[in-house]
């Protein structure tokens, strides 16, 4: 079964130059936020000139576009193993646990400001919000692979279970550290079982055939 997205892109995933431009700039976006950090903030970080840092991304709403398409070709990769594998929902688990526990703590201050700055800009909104579709589709597509179903029948039945599983990822990888390493760990825990029990419902009707 071949993934299932939205039939839009908003532009094509950033080139080699445009992604070391992006983990350049990271740091200064985090710090200084998303109306803090201004061009020509962003230039110095990429250790270019305001002009040359022009001619890659026009504006802060190019930028964010990129991150987020550039975001979307890791999560499609991740999904077309998910879904290549004997046991997709098996490898869900594990790809989700993988995220959750490493990765998304290192990129939650970036995507809380990118999230912040969707809420004012239209552009930035529908580069955010074309990302969270096509991952709410690779869910349902692992889902529909998992249960034998049509994706537009394992859409209406699961669309719900895979905009939870979204809902709670991104709010783990936002949310503010404030306890220790231990509770911080438990947290992640009680997230991951909460997804597994959502997947499980998947699971069970996949056993009834």
């Amino acid at each position: 079964m071949t993934l299932q997205s939205p039939d839009f892109r908003l532009q094509a995933a950033p080139d080699a130059r445009q992604s070391g431009i992006l983990d350049a700039i990271r740091a200064s976006f985090i710090e200084k936020g998303f109306d803090g950090a201004s061009m020509q903030d962003l230039a110095r970080a990429a250790g270019m000139s305001v002009g040359n840092f022009y001619r890659y991304f026009p504006s802060k709403d190019a930028i964010i576009a990129a991150i987020a398409m550039r975001d979307l070709a890791d999560v499609e990769a991740e999904f077309a193993t998910v879904i290549g594998s004997d046991d997709p929902l098996g490898m869900l688990r594990l790809a989700l646990r993988r995220y959750i526990c490493e990765t998304c703590h290192s990129d939650g201050a970036l995507w809380a400001e990118i999230n912040a700055a969707a809420r004012r800009k239209p552009a930035i909104s529908a580069a955010v919000g074309h990302l969270e579709s096509c991952i709410r589709s690779y869910l349902t597509t692992v889902f529909a692979a998992v249960t034998g179903q049509p994706f537009a029948e394992a859409q209406r039945r699961y669309g719900s279970h895979a905009s939870l599983i979204l809902m709670m990822v991104q709010a783990s990888g936002m949310r503010v550290p404030e306890q220790g390493a231990s509770e911080e760990r438990d947290l992640d825990e009680l997230i991951l079982r909460t997804i597994d029990r959502t997947l499980d419902e998947i699971a069970n009707d996949a056993s009834k055939g």
